[in-house]
């Protein structure tokens, strides 16, 4: 979907007393997922089914005394499809911002003895993460933070958490290694480590599909073996992985955790203003290699910091 350029533009008029018909009409379109453009218009990706929910809700808004068109559209002038994208993913991110926030305070609650609901409220987890994926018509990435957080919840019951056995750096000299767009905390951090102590001469490439780069390493990705891991951040699992023991790193990864994981469990706060900046650059419209090296810059002055 997220090749194709056509919109579907639904506009409309109710009267101004019909409260009910007005805010079950606002209820439905954020249900569809689309997009609000003005005070009286809505923008869905054009697909067949999308066409066939704005003739519905045109129905809808004809039958409660009011006027509705739906359109075709091609060009919205003065906005770009790259622009309409962002602001169809900008929403999506706050869905995903507020799933994320729940989940993470559900994940400390249950860390150290799952409650009695454990099981019920994460299954609704997985309901409303597919909710909002059904309506991520153009991959927002920030899904996948969603997702490791779920596959986190899972290994509170009893699911993947295991040791895993040690990897050479030697197998791992001269790789591409990927990771998701816009680098935060973790994946900034995973890649110093990667570049410091396994990999000097790492190259990093951005992406939400390793399937896509088949010769890459992926790391702090759903689903795959270099990254969060029970109650590991990706940092964590790297040490572990490749056996550092430098004393720097090792307080590196605590610090790391507590900031990515925010579930208090060491208690240090260094890596928070690292967090910060990094999202602070990023609002700034850098681009994923350039908050990737400033982060790294931070990364090292940090280790120097803790190995004095």
């Amino acid at each position: 979907m997220s090749g194709s350029e056509k919109w579907l533009l639904l506009l409309y008029r109710l009267p101004t007393k019909n409260s009910g018909a007005r805010v079950s009409l606002w209820r439905q379109l954020r249900k569809s997922g689309a997009l609000p453009f003005t005070t009286s218009a809505s923008l869905l990706p054009d697909t067949a089914g999308h066409f066939e929910r704005f003739q519905w809700l045109a129905q809808q808004v004809r039958g409660a005394g009011g006027e509705a068109t739906l359109i075709r559209v091609t060009d919205v002038e003065g906005v770009s499809h790259a622009d309409l994208v962002r602001q169809f993913n900008e929403v999506r991110a706050k869905d995903y911002d507020l799933l994320s926030a729940e989940l993470t305070k559900f994940i400390a609650a249950n860390r150290r003895k799952a409650t009695d609901s454990f099981a019920a409220d994460r299954e609704k987890f997985g309901r409303q993460f597919e909710e909002v994926r059904r309506v991520d018509f153009f991959g927002c990435p920030k899904f996948q933070d969603v997702q490791m957080l779920l596959q986190r919840a899972a290994s509170l019951g009893g699911g993947r958490d295991q040791a895993l056995p040690r990897l050479s750096a030697k197998k791992f000299d001269g790789r591409t290694w990927l990771t998701r767009p816009r680098p935060q905390i973790d994946r900034v951090g995973s890649a110093w480590l990667i570049r410091r102590f396994i990999d000097p001469k790492a190259r990093f490439i951005f992406g939400n599909d390793p399937k896509q780069n088949p010769t890459a390493v992926p790391f702090d990705m759903f689903d795959v073996e270099l990254s969060h891991q029970g109650e590991d951040c990706t940092f964590e699992t790297l040490v572990k992985r490749f056996g550092l023991t430098d004393r720097a790193v090792l307080k590196m990864a605590e610090m790391v955790h507590d900031a990515d994981l925010e579930d208090g469990k060491f208690q240090t706060t260094e890596c928070v203003g690292i967090d910060h900046l990094l999202k602070g650059w990023a609002k700034t419209g850098l681009t994923d290699d350039e908050l990737l090296s400033r982060g790294i810059d931070c990364f090292e002055a940090l280790y120097q910091s803790l190995r004095e």
